[in-house]
This record gives C-alpha cells, sequence and structure tokens, in this order.
C-alpha cells in the first residue's frame, strides 16, 4: 500500500524526524477518513485507522529487532541495540499527539467535541477515578498499578497481535491530545487576559505550557508502554520463526525479561513525577 511503502525499518530508525511526520500524517489522514466515513464512530475509527496505517512498518522493524537479539554476541547490552528502536516507536507517537493537538483546535469546537468525544469522557472519568479522596501515597500506588496494568495490556497486545500495541500507543496519543487541545481552549482566554497577550501569542504560550505539564510524565509513561510493546512483539516474532529451543532463543528471554524490567522502572518513576513534580509546577 501507499503509505507502507513510504519508509522502511532501517530508513525510519536513521530518520526520526522523517518518522515524525509520517506519525502525523497518519494521524491526520485518520481524522479525516473517520470523519467522513464513519462520522458518529470517529473516536474510536480515526485510533483504528492510524494504527492500521503503521502496522506495516511497526511489523518489519520487530522483525528487524528480532534479528539483532539472535545474532547477538554474548555481553552485548541489548537495550542500547534496540536504543534506535524505542526512538522511532516514540517519535512516532509524539507525530500522532501533535496530529491530534493540532486538529482539535482547528477544526470548529462541535466537531472537535464530536471527534474525541470518547477521550474526553476518558480524561474525565480517569480524573474523577484516581484523583478522589487519596493522599499522596495513595496516589501513587493508584496510579502506578493503572499505569502496570496498561503495560500489562501492550505486552499482552503485542505477543497476540505482533504490533497490536499500536492501537494502545494511538489511543494514548488522542487522549493526549484531547487534554491538550482541551487544555488550550480553555485557558486561552484566562491567559490572555491576565497576562496582556495577542490571540495568537496567548494560543503559543498557552498550547506550550499545556504540552509541558502533559509531557513531563507522559512522555516516560508511553515510553514504558513503547519499551513493553517492543518486549511483547520481539518474543511472538521470535515464537512465530520457531527459534524456540535454541541457544539464540535464551537471548530473546533474556531481552525480554531485560525490557519488561526497565519499563516497570520507567513507570514507576514517571508516577513519581505526575504526583509530586507535576502538581508543583502546574
Amino acid at each position: 500500500m501507499v503509505l507502507e511503502s513510504l519508509t522502511n525499518p532501517v530508513h525510519a530508525e536513521s530518520h526520526p524526524f522523517f518518522v515524525f511526520l509520517l506519525g502525523m500524517a497518519y494521524g491526520t489522514i485518520a481524522i479525516f477518513l473517520s470523519l467522513w466515513i464513519f462520522e458518529e464512530q470517529a473516536s474510536m475509527v480515526m485510533v483504528f485507522l492510524a494504527s492500521m496505517a503503521a502496522i506495516p512498518l511497526l511489523y518489519h522493524t520487530l522483525h528487524f529487532e528480532e534479528k539483532k537479539d539472535l545474532l547477538a554476541e554474548a555481553g552485548k547490552s541489548m537495550i542500547r541495540e534496540h536504543s534506535s528502536a524505542l526512538a522511532f516507536y516514540l517519535t512516532l507517537f509524539l507525530g500522532m499527539s501533535v496530529a491530534f493537538s493540532i486538529w482539535y483546535l482547528a477544526l470548529p469546537t462541535e466537531t472537535a467535541s464530536g471527534l474525541f468525544r470518547v477521550q474526553s469522557q476518558t480524561i474525565a472519568n480517569l480524573n474523577q477515578h484516581v484523583t478522589g479522596g487519596l493522599t499522596q501515597t495513595g496516589l501513587l500506588s493508584k496510579i502506578f498499578l493503572n499505569n502496570v496494568k496498561v503495560m500489562i495490556f501492550c505486552i499482552l497486545f503485542s505477543f497476540l497481535y505482533g504490533s497490536g500495541a499500536i492501537f494502545i500507543l494511538a489511543w494514548n496519543s488522542s487522549v493526549i491530545g484531547a487534554a491538550v487541545g482541551n487544555f488550550v481552549r480553555s485557558h486561552m482566554a484566562q491567559f490572555a487576559d491576565v497576562v496582556g497577550l495577542q490571540k495568537a501569542a496567548a494560543y503559543f504560550y498557552v498550547g506550550s505550557l499545556s504540552v509541558l505539564r502533559y509531557a513531563i510524565h507522559g512522555i516516560p509513561e508511553i515510553f514504558a508502554y513503547i519499551i513493553a510493546g517492543l518486549a511483547g512483539g520481539i518474543l511472538s516474532m521470535a515464537l512465530m520463526k520457531h527459534d524456540y529451543g535454541t541457544k539464540q532463543f535464551e537471548n530473546v528471554l533474556l531481552d525480554v525479561s531485560d525490557l519488561v524490567l526497565l519499563a516497570v522502572l520507567v513507570l514507576f518513576i514517571a508516577a513519581i513525577v505526575e504526583v509530586f513534580v507535576t502538581p508543583a509546577l502546574f
């Protein structure tokens, strides 16, 4: 297909800005196709279409990364070997998030509200469910355990569907897009009046503030999901190719274990930042 032929794993891992633009393209095309064909269900259809566009590239990337495990030399750091793939996943996610944020702001209010209806409801439910009446320690525990649950979904989706974790990543990018867009719209007039900014400057100021607010803890969370998704995908690829029972498969299992442990550590750090750092700054 056309979108699949735009790049390959080697090119994608070495050209992050191109991958960022590709993520924006996936998100933008998904938005307009979903509004055009499935307007009533556009909130979920755009996530599905964005995921479907990325699956071929991610499948080939997983195949490429699994080969690294099979050919790895003893004592070699596989996490470092996978760093370019992890950066590729993260850049693709950021491109989708930026596209969803931009179109949330650019589209008419009524259209944007309908397009991101499910995402906005999810944000409201999450805020009410997580923050209600908890101490900071309790909030930290609840956020961390909730994020671990999402991480497990990423591993399972990748293990069962190969590139399945992209659906969770695309969904999270649409939720972040809705959160950023809503923050900008609801605070733009307030900041413009208080600070005395012109309209364009106010959008830039509030937009930058909202991105920073969610990026401080959001990027580490998503990075952990990406690590977990890569781990599940590599294991799925190795089993699909019947590599089990070999010395190389032991390398795969060791690498997958390291990736999962790293994902849990990053999630814990992200939860600490979300509970103690982000509220202090915003």
